[in-house]
Protein backbone atom coordinates (compact mmCIF):
# COMPACT_ATOMS: atom_id res chain seq x y z
CA UNK A 1 0.00 0.00 0.00
CA UNK A 2 2.80 2.50 0.70
CA UNK A 3 3.91 2.30 -2.95
CA UNK A 4 0.56 3.09 -4.34
CA UNK A 5 0.38 6.77 -3.83
CA UNK A 6 4.18 7.06 -5.47
CA UNK A 7 3.21 4.66 -8.49
CA UNK A 8 0.30 7.07 -9.07
CA UNK A 9 2.63 9.85 -9.76
CA UNK A 10 4.56 7.83 -11.91
CA UNK A 11 1.99 6.34 -14.03
CA UNK A 12 0.48 10.12 -14.51
CA UNK A 13 3.92 11.43 -15.59
CA UNK A 14 4.23 8.77 -18.43
CA UNK A 15 0.81 10.22 -19.86
CA UNK A 16 1.67 13.59 -19.82
CA UNK A 17 4.89 13.05 -21.46
CA UNK A 18 3.69 10.92 -23.66
CA UNK A 19 0.50 13.38 -24.77
CA UNK A 20 3.44 15.80 -24.93
CA UNK A 21 5.53 13.78 -27.49
CA UNK A 22 4.18 15.89 -30.37
CA UNK A 23 4.94 14.44 -34.07
CA UNK A 24 7.57 16.46 -36.14
CA UNK A 25 9.49 16.23 -39.41
CA UNK A 26 12.96 15.68 -39.39
CA UNK A 27 15.42 18.25 -40.17
CA UNK A 28 19.17 17.90 -42.01
CA UNK A 29 21.99 19.14 -39.91
CA UNK A 30 24.97 20.11 -41.80
CA UNK A 31 28.27 20.81 -40.19
CA UNK A 32 31.14 21.99 -42.42
CA UNK A 33 34.38 23.44 -41.81
CA UNK A 34 38.04 23.42 -43.29
CA UNK A 35 39.93 20.01 -42.92
CA UNK A 36 40.90 19.89 -39.14
CA UNK A 37 38.42 22.46 -37.97
CA UNK A 38 36.43 19.91 -35.59
CA UNK A 39 33.62 19.08 -38.11
CA UNK A 40 34.24 14.79 -37.74
CA UNK A 41 34.76 14.64 -33.74
CA UNK A 42 32.01 17.40 -33.28
CA UNK A 43 29.51 14.70 -35.35
CA UNK A 44 31.07 11.65 -33.76
CA UNK A 45 29.97 13.11 -30.29
CA UNK A 46 26.71 14.32 -31.98
CA UNK A 47 25.99 10.91 -32.85
CA UNK A 48 27.26 9.30 -29.67
CA UNK A 49 24.95 11.66 -27.42
CA UNK A 50 21.90 11.78 -29.22
CA UNK A 51 19.74 8.95 -30.55
CA UNK A 52 16.90 10.71 -32.54
CA UNK A 53 19.99 11.58 -35.16
CA UNK A 54 21.56 9.67 -37.85
CA UNK A 55 24.36 9.80 -40.31
CA UNK A 56 24.12 10.74 -43.86
CA UNK A 57 27.25 8.19 -45.60
CA UNK A 58 28.80 9.58 -48.32
CA UNK A 59 29.83 7.70 -51.64
CA UNK A 60 33.68 8.65 -52.49
CA UNK A 61 35.78 7.49 -54.71
CA UNK A 62 38.33 8.53 -52.69
CA UNK A 63 41.04 5.70 -51.47
CA UNK A 64 40.01 3.67 -47.95
CA UNK A 65 42.14 5.26 -45.40
CA UNK A 66 43.77 2.88 -42.55
CA UNK A 67 40.68 2.24 -40.01
CA UNK A 68 37.59 3.18 -42.42
CA UNK A 69 35.19 0.89 -43.11
CA UNK A 70 32.91 0.53 -46.08
CA UNK A 71 29.13 1.89 -45.27
CA UNK A 72 30.54 3.41 -41.87
CA UNK A 73 32.80 5.85 -42.94
CA UNK A 74 31.78 6.23 -46.41
CA UNK A 75 30.61 4.03 -49.04
CA UNK A 76 33.34 3.36 -51.13
CA UNK A 77 32.61 3.44 -54.71
CA UNK A 78 34.59 3.68 -58.37
CA UNK A 79 34.73 6.70 -60.48
CA UNK A 80 32.33 4.75 -62.90
CA UNK A 81 29.54 4.45 -60.04
CA UNK A 82 29.34 7.54 -59.11
CA UNK A 83 28.91 8.72 -62.65
CA UNK A 84 26.34 6.58 -62.64
CA UNK A 85 24.37 7.85 -59.52
CA UNK A 86 24.80 11.42 -60.63
CA UNK A 87 23.43 10.62 -63.95
CA UNK A 88 20.38 8.85 -62.84
CA UNK A 89 19.82 11.50 -60.32
CA UNK A 90 20.90 9.33 -57.05
CA UNK A 91 22.47 12.53 -55.18
CA UNK A 92 20.95 14.78 -53.40
CA UNK A 93 24.73 16.78 -53.66
CA UNK A 94 27.88 16.21 -54.90
CA UNK A 95 31.21 17.90 -55.26
CA UNK A 96 35.10 16.97 -56.44
CA UNK A 97 37.55 17.60 -53.54
CA UNK A 98 41.55 16.91 -54.05
CA UNK A 99 40.91 15.10 -57.35
CA UNK A 100 37.89 12.68 -55.62
CA UNK A 101 34.41 12.56 -55.83
CA UNK A 102 31.95 13.01 -52.53
CA UNK A 103 28.18 12.72 -53.33
CA UNK A 104 25.12 11.98 -50.65
CA UNK A 105 22.71 9.48 -51.65
CA UNK A 106 19.26 10.52 -51.76
CA UNK A 107 16.72 7.56 -50.63
CA UNK A 108 18.18 6.66 -47.06
CA UNK A 109 17.62 10.85 -46.45
CA UNK A 110 14.36 10.83 -47.75
CA UNK A 111 13.47 7.53 -45.46
CA UNK A 112 14.76 8.67 -42.02
CA UNK A 113 13.32 12.33 -42.51
CA UNK A 114 9.50 10.48 -43.22
CA UNK A 115 10.06 8.60 -39.84
CA UNK A 116 10.55 12.12 -37.91
CA UNK A 117 14.23 11.77 -37.03
CA UNK A 118 16.91 14.10 -38.24
CA UNK A 119 19.77 13.75 -40.54
CA UNK A 120 23.45 14.96 -40.14
CA UNK A 121 25.92 15.99 -42.75
CA UNK A 122 29.68 16.20 -42.32
CA UNK A 123 29.95 18.17 -45.93
CA UNK A 124 31.45 21.37 -47.52
CA UNK A 125 30.25 24.85 -48.49
CA UNK A 126 29.52 23.19 -52.05
CA UNK A 127 27.18 20.20 -50.71
CA UNK A 128 25.29 22.76 -48.44
CA UNK A 129 24.62 25.17 -51.77
CA UNK A 130 23.19 22.16 -53.68
CA UNK A 131 21.13 21.00 -50.68
CA UNK A 132 19.87 24.13 -49.87
CA UNK A 133 18.48 24.04 -53.43
CA UNK A 134 16.99 20.72 -52.52
CA UNK A 135 15.48 21.21 -49.53
CA UNK A 136 15.72 24.88 -47.62
CA UNK A 137 12.86 23.98 -45.70
CA UNK A 138 14.68 21.24 -44.35
CA UNK A 139 17.93 22.62 -43.71
CA UNK A 140 19.62 23.44 -40.75
CA UNK A 141 23.61 24.97 -41.41
CA UNK A 142 26.47 24.91 -38.88
CA UNK A 143 30.11 26.45 -40.19
CA UNK A 144 32.86 24.92 -37.58
CA UNK A 145 35.58 27.89 -37.88
CA UNK A 146 38.85 27.04 -36.01
CA UNK A 147 40.12 29.57 -32.95
CA UNK A 148 43.50 30.47 -35.13
CA UNK A 149 45.43 29.60 -37.97
CA UNK A 150 48.16 28.13 -36.00
CA UNK A 151 45.81 25.68 -34.14
CA UNK A 152 44.51 24.98 -37.70
CA UNK A 153 47.93 23.65 -39.00
CA UNK A 154 48.86 21.78 -35.71
CA UNK A 155 45.65 19.74 -35.75
CA UNK A 156 46.04 18.52 -39.61
CA UNK A 157 49.64 17.31 -38.95
CA UNK A 158 48.81 15.64 -35.15
CA UNK A 159 45.96 13.82 -37.26
CA UNK A 160 49.11 12.11 -38.49
CA UNK A 161 47.05 10.77 -42.01
CA UNK A 162 47.57 13.07 -44.66
CA UNK A 163 51.24 13.53 -45.97
CA UNK A 164 52.72 16.85 -46.08
CA UNK A 165 51.71 18.05 -49.40
CA UNK A 166 48.20 16.76 -48.51
CA UNK A 167 48.48 19.48 -45.67
CA UNK A 168 49.96 22.41 -47.39
CA UNK A 169 46.63 21.90 -50.19
CA UNK A 170 44.48 21.89 -46.84
CA UNK A 171 45.70 24.82 -45.26
CA UNK A 172 45.52 26.97 -49.19
CA UNK A 173 42.00 25.67 -49.38
CA UNK A 174 41.55 26.87 -45.91
CA UNK A 175 40.60 30.63 -46.50
CA UNK A 176 38.55 29.90 -49.40
CA UNK A 177 36.33 27.18 -47.82
CA UNK A 178 36.25 30.00 -44.80
CA UNK A 179 35.31 32.47 -47.10
CA UNK A 180 31.62 30.94 -46.96
CA UNK A 181 30.60 31.26 -43.67
CA UNK A 182 27.97 33.79 -43.87
CA UNK A 183 26.17 31.33 -46.13
CA UNK A 184 25.46 29.33 -43.21
CA UNK A 185 23.15 29.59 -40.23
CA UNK A 186 25.28 29.24 -37.48
CA UNK A 187 28.87 29.56 -37.48
CA UNK A 188 30.33 28.14 -33.41
CA UNK A 189 34.63 28.58 -33.04
CA UNK A 190 36.03 25.33 -31.88
CA UNK A 191 38.41 26.98 -29.29
CA UNK A 192 37.21 24.34 -26.84
CA UNK A 193 35.67 21.15 -28.10
CA UNK A 194 33.56 20.44 -25.19
CA UNK A 195 31.75 24.19 -25.39
CA UNK A 196 31.50 23.87 -29.40
CA UNK A 197 29.83 20.48 -28.82
CA UNK A 198 27.36 22.14 -26.03
CA UNK A 199 26.50 24.86 -28.56
CA UNK A 200 25.86 22.60 -31.51
CA UNK A 201 23.47 20.71 -29.16
CA UNK A 202 21.98 24.26 -28.30
CA UNK A 203 21.30 24.95 -31.96
CA UNK A 204 19.90 21.54 -32.81
CA UNK A 205 17.49 21.30 -29.79
CA UNK A 206 16.31 24.98 -30.64
CA UNK A 207 15.52 24.13 -33.96
CA UNK A 208 13.93 21.03 -33.34
CA UNK A 209 11.12 23.30 -31.53
CA UNK A 210 10.78 25.19 -34.50
CA UNK A 211 6.73 25.49 -34.66
CA UNK A 212 6.78 24.75 -38.45
CA UNK A 213 8.53 21.43 -37.76
CA UNK A 214 6.02 20.44 -35.24
CA UNK A 215 3.78 18.56 -37.87
CA UNK A 216 1.43 17.59 -34.98
CA UNK A 217 1.44 20.67 -32.47
CA UNK A 218 -1.97 21.75 -34.43
CA UNK A 219 -3.58 17.84 -33.14
CA UNK A 220 -1.92 18.53 -29.90
CA UNK A 221 -3.19 22.08 -29.35
CA UNK A 222 -6.96 21.05 -30.51
CA UNK A 223 -6.51 17.97 -28.01
CA UNK A 224 -5.98 20.43 -24.68
CA UNK A 225 -8.89 22.69 -26.07
CA UNK A 226 -11.20 20.22 -26.20
CA UNK A 227 -10.64 19.16 -22.31
CA UNK A 228 -11.13 22.65 -21.41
Amino acid sequence: MAGGPRQKKTSTRKRTAKAANIARRGLMLVLSSPSGAGKTTLSRMLLAHDRSIELSVSVTTRPRRRGEVDGRDYHFIDPRQFDAMVKRGELLEWAEVFGNCYGTPRAPVEAVLKRGRDVLFDIDWQGTQQLREKANRDLVSIFVLPPSIPDLERRLKSRALDSDDVIRARMARASDEMSHWAEYDYVVVNKDIGRAFDEVRAILAAERLKRERLTGLTAFVRGLQAKL
